[in-house]
């Protein structure tokens, strides 16, 4: 049923309204929501709004009747002017925390195109000249870890991914940020961190010798296009094993980051302790990655449904305390996700705080606000909590412009230093 418009002498507690101003005309938190009280009401009229719309689906009751008047408030202007300017003052502290926080994300955005512009450059001299691009990819990751292990607050962001590089380099950086994450979880030192770090970078450079027309099918491989492409892993040791220095953990996650615990995975059949310990952190995080973006766009899954697959059917395949670790930081709900919420507003999770993860901020949809000052919801802060993901194809035309649900999926962290 569609909203009906009412004149404010008809709205009664347990109505469901949106207001029709704009979002910073008014002290309350949203545009639209359920009306708790006679003292809100009070304040509705006393900003002068005439009329309001009505979502009948969402409210517990129905307007009162043309003719009846409806209960008059017992508190008086001065009251009310007092609990307007508490409500701005409260709502001028989440703007300015909003404002903040979108401040973080710009910076963590400059950061994350930094890094991916470093590993164009490394990968970009690795025929040409080897040992410069090692050196390279060593003070990325230097720089990269020091910065995850200076603090314990530790935000996991959704990229946005303007950059125009190759797929190759979202998807490595993206394993790589994973893979710290979860080694970092695991309590491994700065120097066990960087050398997973490394390895996730370089774990799949053995595809520079697989055709693009197999690396880019958009259709079910043939099997000998399948065996073709599990080739990387050995041609990612040979240039590896011709680089000087090349680190030998990094060979290690090159080669067996398809191994699995049961002995089902690539290329020699590896069960459980005998598979590197850092492969096998490297190993769920592309295949986390590799769910969240298969060339096959039928088979691409949202990240909520990612981990739920890992979950449900991938225990016997990946090292179950890395899984845990990776759906523990995650969240539920990973940055990604198009979720709907209590309140019945549809919004994208844009960030994982580690100190509260099921609680993730919430870039919420509100037609009345332009996206770049769109709301954020930080669920820590309210009794609102999420529903259900929704799939982006779902959603109206309108909403899924709005929200801008990421085709690429890239992960960076901030913290609070």
């Amino acid at each position: 049923m569609a909203s009906i418009k009412i004149t404010v002498d008809r709205i009664r507690p347990g109505l469901h309204i949106r207001l029709p101003v704009k979002w910073n005309e008014h002290p309350f938190l949203f545009n639209s929501f359920k009306l708790k009280s006679q003292e809100q009401i009070d304040m509705i009229k006393h900003l002068g709004i005439q009329y309001v719309y009505v979502d009948p689906n969402q409210s517990d009751t129905t307007p009162l009747p043309v003719n009846e008047k409806a209960d008059q408030g017992d508190q008086d202007k001065s009251e009310i002017d007092l609990e307007t300017k508490k409500m701005w003052e409260e709502k001028q502290a989440r703007i300015d925390k909003l404002n903040k926080y979108r401040r973080k994300v710009i910076r963590c955005e400059k950061e994350f195109e930094r890094s991916l512009s470093q590993l164009r450059s490394v990968m970009s001299k690795i025929r040409n000249r080897p040992e410069t691009a090692v050196d390279e990819a060593q003070a990325m990751v230097d720089d990269i870890v020091d910065k995850l292990l200076s603090e314990d607050s530790v935000t996991l962001h959704l990229m946005n991914g303007k950059s125009e590089f190759e797929d190759i380099y979202f998807h490595s950086l993206n394993v790589s940020i994973i893979s710290m994450m979860i080694a970092k979880s695991k309590g491994y030192n700065s120097r066990q961190i960087k050398e997973v770090a490394f390895g996730a970078l370089f774990h799949d450079i053995g595809k520079i010798k697989v055709p693009t027309a197999i690396l880019r099918k958009t259709t079910t491989l043939t099997e000998p296009e399948s065996n073709y492409l599990k080739l990387h892993t050995k041609y990612g040791l040979d240039i590896a094993s011709n680089i000087p220095d090349f680190p030998e953990s990094g060979k290690k996650i090159i080669t067996e980051h398809h191994e699995h615990m049961d002995g089902s995975g690539y290329p020699d059949g590896l069960r459980e302790e005998a598979i590197d310990e850092f492969a096998q952190i490297v190993s769920v995080a592309n295949a986390y990655d590799n769910l969240c973006h298969s060339n096959i766009v039928s088979e691409q899954k949202i990240p909520y449904t990612a981990l739920s697959h890992l979950y449900k059917n991938c225990k016997h395949l990946y090292n179950v305390e890395n899984l845990n670790i990776l759906i523990k930081f995650m969240g539920v709900y990973p940055p990604g996700t198009v979720v709907q919420l209590s309140n019945q507003m549809v919004g994208l999770v844009i960030s994982v705080n580690a100190n509260s993860i099921l609680f993730p901020n919430v870039l919420l949809y509100d037609p009345t606000v332009p996206r770049t000052q769109a709301p954020i919801l930080d669920l820590a802060d309210k009794e609102i909590k999420i529903e259900s993901a929704i799939l982006p194809s779902r959603l109206p035309d309108q909403v899924r412009e709005y929200l801008n649900p990421r085709s690429r999926i890239s992960y960076f962290f901030d913290t609070d230093n």
